[in-house]
């Protein structure tokens, strides 16, 4: 059964951080492209950041760069997003995607950024 388990939300400042987690089982994890995905209220889901299988290479929305750092440990089978400088546009629910063969998604966790 494949399952993506994210982790790491929450209610933030403006200015502060949070670190994603989402936890990958039920297939090859290493051979598959890992991305963070969100959707606020209203709005068409977009993609945040990509990182290809083997980890080397990374790609991340213009509105996150510079703030947001995606990383994997493929031991772990676990995919990261490390979000610095949170504003309040940052409020979305975050998607944990796989993509390769199929595709597969999480359930999403909550991050809400606000004074």
């Amino acid at each position: 059964q494949v399952q993506l388990v994210e982790s790491g939300g929450g209610l933030v400042q403006p200015g502060g951080s949070l670190r994603l987690s989402c936890v990958a089982s039920g297939f090859t994890f290493r051979w598959y492209t890992m991305s963070w995905y969100r959707q606020a209220p209203g709005k068409e889901r977009e993609l945040v950041a990509t990182i290809a299988s083997a980890g080397g290479s990374t790609d991340s929305a213009e509105s996150v760069k510079g703030r947001f750092t995606i990383s994997r440990d493929n031991a772990k089978n676990t995919v990261y997003l490390q979000m610095n400088s949170l504003k309040p546009e940052d409020t979305a629910r975050y998607y944990c995607n796989a993509r390769q063969f199929n595709e597969y998604w999480g359930q999403g966790t909550q991050v809400t950024v606000s004074s």
